[in-house]
C-alpha cells in the first residue's frame, strides 16, 4: 500500500471504530428512562449500567499499551472491536438489570483497547509528514459522536425500541474488524517489558469495587450496608495499591507524576470538575422525560445542543489560551461552568424550548473549554519518555472521575426525592442535584489557584486562533 493510502485508510479505519464508541456512549443515556421501565427498576437505579461502563474503560486502559506491544496493536484493535461487539449484542438480549449491567462492562473492555490502541496504530503506521493529518481525522468522532448518540438513541426509543440501539454496532464492527485485517499490520514490540500484574490486580479491584459500591447505595439490587461494604473494600484495595507503587521501580500508575504541578493541576483538579460534568449526561435526559413529560426524541434533540457548544467552543480555545494563559482560563471558566451545569436543575414544566437549548448550549461550550485546556496542560512538564505512564495514571482517574460524577448525581438526585417525598420522580427533584454536581466545578478553582501564572506557557504561546 502507498504511504499516501495508508495515512488516509488507517486513521479513517481507527476514527470509525472510535465513532462507534462515542456514539454508543452517550446514546443510551437518553434510553436509561424506558429501559427501566422494561427492566422494572427505577431509572436511577440504572446509573449502575451507566458506570459499570465507564469502569471497564478505567481499568483496562492502563494496560492496554503493554498488550498491543505484546501481541500486535492490530491483533489487539481487531480483539476490542470483537468484544466491543459482543457486548452490544449482549446489552440487546439482556432482560434484566444485572445480565444488562454485565454486558456494559464488557463494552467497556473493548472501548478501552480501542482507543488508546487505535493510537498506537495510527502512531506507527502513518509517516511523519502525515502525522497532523491523521490526528485530525480522529477528531471527529469526539465531535460528533457527542451529537449524533443523543438524536440517534432519541429517535430509536421512541419510534422504534430501545434494543436495536446496540444493534448499530454490528455492521460498523464487522466492517472494522474485515478494513482492520486487510489494511493494518501488526506492528509489535520485541520487548515490552514486564507488566505490574499486581498493580494491575490492585488497582482494578479496588477501583471497580469503590466505584459499585457507591452506585449501588440507595439502589434496589443490594442492601445499603453490602454496598458500603464494597465501596470500603475497594478503599481498601487503593490504599494497598498505594503502598506497592512506592515499592516497584515500574509502577502500572506511576503517582509520583502526581507530583508534578502542571499534571496535578490537570488530574487532580481536572477529576474534580469531571465528576461534575460526568453527572450531566446522566441527569440530563431524565430531567426531561421524567421530571418535564419529554419524549426520548426531544429530550435527545435538546441534549445534543451541548455538543454543538463544544465544537464551537474549540474553535476559539486556542486564542484564549494564548490571551489568558492556562491559570487564569481553568480558575474563571471552571466557576462559568459550574454555574451553566446547576442552572440545569431550574427548568420547571411549560420552560420554552429555546430556553432549555441555549442553557444547554452554555453548558457544553464552557466545559469544552475547560477539557481543551486540561488535555493541552497534561504534558507541558512531562518528558517524553514517560508520556506512556503519565497517560495511563491520568486516564485512570479521569475514568473514575467520570464514573463518580454519576454516582455522586444519582445519590444527590436520590436523597433529594426522598426528602421531597414525592411518590414518583418530579422536577423539583432535580435541581438540588444538578447544584451538587456544580459545585464540584468549583472545588476544582483551588487546585489550579495553585498553579504559576506562566504555567504551560509554551503551549499557550504556542497556541494560535
Amino acid at each position: 500500500m502507498s504511504l499516501a493510502i495508508k495515512a488516509f485508510v488507517a486513521p479513517l479505519i481507527v476514527a470509525c471504530a472510535m465513532f462507534m464508541e462515542s456514539v454508543d456512549a452517550n446514546v443510551i443515556v437518553t434510553a436509561i428512562p424506558e429501559m427501566a421501565r422494561a427492566f422494572g427498576r427505577d431509572p436511577v437505579t440504572l446509573k449502575i449500567a451507566v458506570t459499570s461502563y465507564v469502569l471497564g474503560l478505567g481499568v483496562f486502559i492502563p494496560i492496554c499499551g503493554w498488550v498491543a506491544d505484546r501481541f500486535g496493536a492490530r491483533t489487539i484493535f481487531r480483539l476490542a472491536i470483537g468484544i466491543f461487539v459482543a457486548g452490544s449484542i449482549l446489552c440487546a438480549a439482556s432482560t434484566s438489570l444485572i445480565p444488562f449491567t454485565l454486558a456494559r462492562f464488557v463494552q467497556g473492555v473493548g472501548g478501552a483497547m480501542m482507543v488508546p490502541v487505535g493510537r498506537i496504530i495510527i502512531f506507527r503506521s502513518v509517516p511523519r509528514s502525515e502525522f497532523i493529518r491523521a490526528m485530525n481525522y480522529l477528531s471527529v468522532p469526539a465531535m460528533f459522536g457527542p451529537a449524533v448518540g443523543p438524536l440517534l438513541g432519541g429517535f430509536i426509543t421512541t419510534y422504534l425500541h430501545w434494543r436495536l440501539i446496540f444493534f448499530i454496532n454490528i455492521p460498523i464492527g464487522i466492517l472494522g474488524i474485515y478494513l482492520t485485517n486487510r489494511y493494518i499490520g501488526n506492528a509489535r514490540e520485541a520487548h515490552p517489558g514486564p507488566l505490574d500484574w499486581v498493580g494491575f490486580f490492585l488497582s482494578a479491584s479496588g477501583g471497580t469495587l469503590f466505584l459499585l459500591g457507591l452506585s449501588l447505595i440507595g439502589g434496589e439490587l443490594v442492601t445499603d450496608r453490602t454496598a458500603a461494604g464494597m465501596a470500603l473494600a475497594g478503599v481498601l484495595f487503593l490504599v494497598v495499591y498505594f503502598l506497592h507503587s512506592r515499592r516497584v521501580k515500574l509502577p502500572l500508575l506511576d503517582l509520583r507524576f502526581l507530583r508534578v504541578p502542571t499534571f496535578q493541576a490537570s488530574v487532580v483538579g481536572g477529576s474534580l470538575f469531571r465528576i461534575g460534568l460526568g453527572a450531566v449526561p446522566f441527569l440530563l435526559p431524565l430531567a426531561m422525560q421524567e421530571g418535564l413529560g419529554m419524549s426520548a426524541f426531544k429530550s435527545g434533540s435538546i441534549t445534543c445542543a451541548s455538543a454543538f457548544g463544544g465544537m464551537f467552543m474549540r474553535s476559539l480555545a486556542s486564542r484564549v489560551l494564548h490571551r489568558y494563559g492556562f491559570r487564569q482560563t481553568l480558575m474563571v471558566n471552571a466557576a462559568l461552568s459550574g454555574i451553566a451545569i446547576a442552572a440545569c436543575g431550574m427548568f420547571y414544566p411549560g420552560t420554552p424550548t429555546w430556553i432549555i437549548w441555549s442553557v444547554v448550549l452554555l453548558g457544553g461550550f464552557f466545559p469544552a473549554l475547560q477539557f481543551t485546556s486540561l488535555n493541552s496542560l497534561t504534558y507541558a512538564e512531562i518528558e517524553s519518555r514517560d508520556v506512556g505512564r503519565a497517560t495511563s495514571l491520568g486516564s485512570f482517574i479521569q475514568q473514575v472521575s467520570l464514573g463518580l460524577g454519576v454516582t455522586v448525581g444519582g445519590i444527590a438526585l436520590q436523597i433529594s426525592h426522598d426528602l421531597q417525598g414525592h411518590p414518583q420522580m418530579v422536577w423539583s427533584d432535580f435541581w438540588p442535584a444538578f447544584v451538587v454536581v456544580g459545585l464540584f466545578s468549583f472545588l476544582s478553582i483551588p487546585i489550579t489557584a495553585r498553579l504559576g501564572r506562566d504555567a504551560g506557557h509554551e503551549i499557550s504561546r504556542g497556541t494560535r486562533g
